[in-house]
């Protein structure tokens, strides 16, 4: 029979057409069988008309920007950014007027809806300090107020722990009673605590990995940690939104640093390929070591990696995985396990397992978890590890004690945080959609991106959402692409139904209509 004489419905046709424009878009997983659940990401095209308004806004805010700029040249208005003086014009210039314009004329007007200064623990409610500026935000003054019960919305305290009180405040300063404060030297002089060796001990056994090794500074992890296992000779390829430690790390290292599309497998296998094919530029020698560099959560996107991919991926090409878990671990997985948890994998099937102690775990510092060949190799090369003073005894007391409340070490039931935040966030996500808001991610993720788009509801959202006791991020660009920015919510176990419900939705859904009328 000629195949070419079938009949093809429309119905078939659109289904195919609708399937392949969401394939080239990355809402659809291309090997569904590497998933033991459904993923689903949104991430919906900015519309037509949002967009041109967008850099219609922007064109505005530039014209007006080139206009003080002028103002100021000629002394019409006063300059508070830094110049160079008249007498080392000579000079090579440390400040570039051009680079600096977006900070002189856009991020200051709405520099206000950053940087405000908390006074109370970064709980699911806390205090901030009012301030005023009398020069159009150059500059701040405290009234002396404190603004009370502001529902936080923006920390990453996913499990709830940031706290003064209960069992891991308990044991904190109990630890502080103990061991002081500070260490005052490195791991490898004096600084070698037995509640650091506890610490590391815990944290393989929670990764289900053979060694771990936790570091005072959760940025460090990577910008340190990376340099020491790629250098001159190696390929890295990372995800185009990786977070700046991850980008520093790799930059130091030395190596090659090739870019694929976000959580895109079609364009990763491809650098993979024409890395193998190809190999190092000019000599055509193999890369002495091919390293991919992903996250669990991308905490501006709200997605999660396509991690079983990602294995398979880095199996069928012999490549070395770094996973760094800063937002996914505690977060995610039925026992708080992280994004590997997540997907029911194997630990051993990620080389690299990287995390931080600053966002479930209320914190500070981060790990590596792998092999022992593997810590032990890091341990004499790693400048983190060498150098750097060693983790606050209390800090170390407080990744312990919540760690042990994750797993359930304490009498508390496995999971029970992580269920709670996945119903919160689940919960926090439909209710968003049910009112009509564009978020983006995925559906199990708790940031959660809610889209603004123009730039000037940046700050008034920002501003408005203060006003109704609401602290919450903004974001725009040069953090996101132009055209996209955006509202960050972070759900935590810690909060209420009452505070998701009752209050916030309440609120975002007046203000945003005030917006949008």
């Amino acid at each position: 029979m000629d195949t070419n004489s079938l009949p093809v419905s429309n119905t078939t046709i659109f289904c195919l057409s609708v399937y392949f424009l969401l394939l080239q878009n990355n809402h659809v997983v291309r090997n569904a069988s590497l998933y033991n659940k459904e993923f689903v990401e949104q991430f919906e095209e900015t519309p037509l008309l949002v967009a041109v308004l967008t850099y219609v806004g922007y064109g505005i805010l530039t014209i007006f920007g080139y206009l003080r700029d002028f103002l100021r040249h000629w002394g019409m208005e006063k300059c508070h950014v830094a110049r160079e003086r008249e007498e080392q014009k000579d000079f090579v210039p440390l400040y570039q007027d051009f680079e600096n314009f977006y900070t002189r004329n856009l991020y200051m007007r709405i520099r206000d809806n950053w940087n405000r200064p908390i006074c109370s623990v970064p709980g699911a409610k806390m205090d901030l300090l009012e301030r005023a500026s009398k020069d159009y935000n150059w500059t701040f003054q405290h009234t002396g107020k404190v603004v009370k019960d502001v529902i936080n919305m923006g920390s990453y305290n996913y499990l709830g722990f940031a706290e003064n009180t209960g069992r891991c405040a308990d044991a904190a300063t109990e630890s502080t009673h103990h061991y002081g404060v500070g260490v005052g030297s490195t791991r490898y002089e004096m600084g070698n605590l037995d509640i650091h060796e506890e610490l590391e001990q815990l944290v393989a056994r929670f990764l289900g990995v053979e060694s771990s090794m936790a570091f005072g500074m959760g940025f460090a992890t990577n910008s340190m940690n990376i340099p020491a296992l790629a250098g001159k000779g190696c390929l890295i390829l990372s995800d185009e939104l990786n977070h700046a430690s991850l980008v520093l790390g790799a930059r130091l290292s030395g190596s090659i640093i090739r870019v694929f599309k976000h959580n895109n497998m079609v364009s990763l296998e491809k650098l993979l390929r024409d890395a193998i094919v190809h190999g190092q530029p000019r000599t055509r020698r193999p890369w002495k070591k091919i390293l991919i560099l992903v996250e669990g959560i991308y905490s501006m996107e709200g997605s999660i990696v396509r991690l079983p991919e990602v294995i398979a991926l880095k199996k069928r090409y012999k490549a070395f995985l770094y996973l760094d878990e800063a937002h996914s671990i505690g977060a995610l997985g039925p026992r708080g396990g992280g994004v590997v948890d997540y997907f029911a994998l194997d630990p051993k099937d990620v080389d690299i397992m990287m995390g931080t102690f600053t966002k479930s775990f209320g914190a500070a510092g981060g790990y590596i978890g792998g092999k022992k060949e593997l810590i032990d190799y890091l341990r004499s090369h790693s400048h983190s590890a060498i150098y750097a003073t060693s983790m606050s005894p209390p800090v170390s007391q407080q990744i312990i004690t919540s760690m042990k409340i994750i797993m359930g070490e304490d009498g508390t039931t496995l999971g029970e945080f992580t269920q709670q935040l996945s119903e919160n966030t689940t919960y926090f996500r439909r209710k968003l959609r049910e009112m009509g808001f564009i978020i983006y991610g995925n559906d199990d993720s708790p940031v959660v991106p809610m889209m603004l788009y123009m730039p000037a509801k940046i700050g008034a959202f920002g501003r408005e959402m203060l006003k109704r006791n609401i602290g919450t991020v903004v974001v725009g660009f040069p953090a996101t692409p132009i055209i996209e920015s955006r509202a960050r919510f972070c759900v935590s176990a810690a909060h209420t139904r009452d505070i998701l419900d009752t209050k916030l939705h309440l609120s975002i859904e007046m203000h945003l209509k005030s917006l949008w009328s």
